[in-house]
């Protein structure tokens, strides 16, 4: 099995990575570049906890092979915030008490991120279906409607 060198920016940053050719985004991104917030939860693409966004779409990291992402751009949880500063979805979900164990979060944050940017007005219908990929075990889901319907509105 070769390996292969990818050029992508990550979270705003142009990286040169040497990888297998069945690594997946993943792994590239917490064994590689050691950005470690974006959870590894079934490695099938069932649970949204390796949501990141590749050129500005959602994507289930685990299902991507890293080969793939030679020119892209992905911006993972870590790039949501700038200048120290939290994103209003990341304020917002705080706030609201959107996080109870944290695992599923990292997805959350990123679908959220990816509704609102491109529907800034969305419905609790349109929050729904974009967070129908992202699996949480804890919160019961009302307390991350209620955060992203606040973070619209920032």
């Amino acid at each position: 099995m070769g390996f292969h060198r990818i050029n992508l920016a990550v979270n705003g940053r142009q990286e040169q990575v040497d990888i297998s050719a069945n690594m997946t985004l993943l792994d590239m991104l917490r064994d590689e570049l050691v950005l470690t917030g974006t959870k590894n939860g079934c490695a099938a693409g069932e649970c949204g906890a390796c949501t990141v966004l590749m050129n500005g779409e959602p994507v289930n990291s685990c299902l991507v092979l890293a080969v793939e992402c030679d020119g892209a751009e992905i911006v993972t949880v870590e790039g949501l915030s700038r200048d120290s500063q939290l994103d209003p979805i990341q304020k917002a979900i705080i706030d609201a008490g959107g996080v109870q164990c944290g695992f599923c979060t990292p997805g959350i944050l990123i679908a959220s991120w990816a509704l609102i940017d491109r529907n800034p007005k969305p419905s609790e219908a349109d929050i729904q279906a974009a967070l129908v990929g992202n699996l949480c075990r804890c919160t019961g889901y009302m307390r991350i409607i209620e955060a992203v319907q606040e973070a619209a509105r920032s």
